[in-house]
């Protein structure tokens, strides 16, 4: 009996990336119409949104969008359908009234090495899927120590973003402190006998994962202690202190802190230095989150905000906020390599100890993933591409564009300023004349609702002390201050015709 090669033989070539003439055919007509889609149907678009609601865009989804048959269809045709059904309703993070959340506007140099990321498919777990690729992540984290001020005895290794980070952050300070403190070994024996009286402590503003982390962790969420911010946004280092010396006299056992440059809302940096010394005075490990305030070390102008967070036992940063990377991008920094010891294990398939004593860089050592994108080309061939300096000055024009922003919510009569922006964040309310809380509240909403169904403009919402706010998250250096006087002048008329028609309605009410 012969055997037959299978029908799909003869397609390979032009299925995979190959030295075949018909496979660089297939990847130039592929990326071709790809291209098309992107720049007809996405980048060129004149508004942020679309205005479809989600029950209608749920719908044309579930209609339109076909689903799988026998045979293969052709690249273009699917595209296309991509193209209208997808890129047409999402949100596009370029435009200057897309500014809603920390969701950056990709630089094009980004998108270029993430074709090269995709099409190498480089596994950052073992030297062996990634050769060069293992090389270049190394040289990329030390650079990014030496710009946070770290020693030679530091390390790191690039995550996915913030929510890992945070974790490792915690899980490597846990792990820490067990065996400093019990010579427990978490990782062979699991969670100590002590447990559930372990406690870390960060701001009320600090980020959601620092919770979800200690859930995760085995520690449960009552393992934060949570203190109120100070009136600039921060942690209060004399509260702080007290409640380390409050949380230890009760028998509980205090072993980590968390400090925020960059909280979600506000942009606050909390008080490093202060923070760091109160943690080594403690013995706490020390983790900074700065996934959003990270990249002022761009800024010559302001990277001195950051002063302290060269003590920091571990940072968070995240390149795909204020570094314009592509979804997803971000580092955990350690400043004592030594830690990652933590988290070592051996598997004969993977990363052999042979390999370790022989000198063979197999990055799954320090991290939590095994299967890892090389994320650290984007950010490579961005700075590469786009120069420190013009970095720099792009994190410099949008805390300027924040700033005049305020400035111009807070003498305008309609509105009212919430934050004197930090970072490039800033929150403000629609305001009645009459002053009515609820009704304020229900207008603020209703405007952010408004002009994304008409898909003008793309805000955030949010709650400050139980009230409804608006909120302009201002990544873009494309947006210019005229653009935010002709938002703020849409958010003033859609309030004041809110307003009339709720005082209209509540009249007629009084009459009945």
């Amino acid at each position: 009996m012969t055997n037959k090669a299978p029908k799909f033989t003869d397609q390979l070539d032009t299925i995979f990336l190959t030295p075949a003439a018909s496979s660089r055919t297939q990847y130039l007509y592929s990326m071709e119409q790809a291209n098309e889609q992107i720049l007809s149907r996405f980048a060129c678009q004149d508004k942020p949104y679309s205005g479809q609601s989600p029950r209608v865009l749920k719908q044309l989804v579930h209609d339109r969008l076909k689903l799988f048959a026998d045979d293969g269809e052709d690249i273009a045709s699917i595209l296309n359908q991509v193209g209208e059904l997808v890129m047409q309703h999402s949100v596009n993070v370029s435009h200057p009234a897309c500014l809603a959340h920390l969701q950056c506007p990709p630089f094009i140099s980004s998108m270029a090495a993430e074709a090269i990321i995709n099409a190498m498919n480089q596994s950052m777990d073992s030297w062996d899927q990634s050769p060069a690729a293992t090389f270049v992540e190394e040289q990329m984290i030390a650079w990014l120590c030496r710009e946070f001020g770290y020693r030679k005895e530091a390390d790191g290794v690039f995550t996915g973003g913030g929510t890992m980070s945070n974790f490792m952050g915690l899980l490597l300070a846990r792990d820490h402190f067990a065996a400093k403190r019990w010579g427990w070994n978490v990782q062979e024996k699991g969670l100590p006998p002590e447990a559930s009286k372990m406690r870390i402590f960060c701001s009320k503003a600090a980020h959601f994962t620092i919770v979800k982390s200690c859930a995760l962790l085995g520690l449960g969420e009552q393992a934060v202690i949570a203190l109120d911010v100070d009136d600039n946004g921060n942690i209060s280092v004399d509260r702080l202190e007290e409640a380390i010396k409050h949380t230890t006299s009760e028998g509980m056992f205090p072993f980590a802190v968390v400090a925020t440059a960059g909280t979600t809302d506000f942009g606050c940096i909390d008080p490093l230095e202060d923070i760091a010394a109160l943690a080594e005075q403690n013995q706490l490990w020390f983790h900074v989150d700065a996934a959003y305030g990270g990249a002022l070390v761009l800024s010559r102008k302001h990277r001195a905000r950051l002063l302290g967070i060269e003590k920091a036992d571990s940072i968070t940063v995240d390149f795909h906020k204020m570094f314009y990377q592509s979804i997803s991008c971000g580092a955990f920094l350690l400043n004592e390599r030594s830690h990652f010891n933590l988290l070592k294990i051996h598997a004969d398939y993977l990363n052999p100890e042979e390999d370790e004593e022989a000198g063979v860089p197999n990055l799954v050592l320090k991290s939590v993933q095994t299967t890892r994108r090389f994320d650290a080309m984007k950010l490579y061939v961005s700075l590469k591409a786009t120069g420190l300096r013009t970095m720099g000055e792009i994190v410099d024009y949008t805390l300027e564009l924040a700033e005049q922003t305020a400035s111009i919510i807070a003498k305008h009569p309609s509105l009212q300023l919430i934050n004197q922006p930090i970072l490039n964040t800033v929150v403000f309310r629609y305001q009645t004349q009459l002053g009515k809380n609820e009704m304020e509240d229900s207008i603020n909403l209703e405007i952010r609702d408004i002009l994304l169904q008409k898909g003008d403009v793309v805000l955030a919402r949010t709650r400050f002390k139980g009230r409804n706010c608006l909120k302009f998250t201002l990544l873009n250096p494309r947006t210019t201050i005229e653009d935010i006087k002709s938002i703020l002048k849409q958010v003033q008329s859609i309030g004041q015709h809110l307003e009339q028609m709720l005082d209209e309605r509540s009249e007629k009410v009084r009459h009945e």
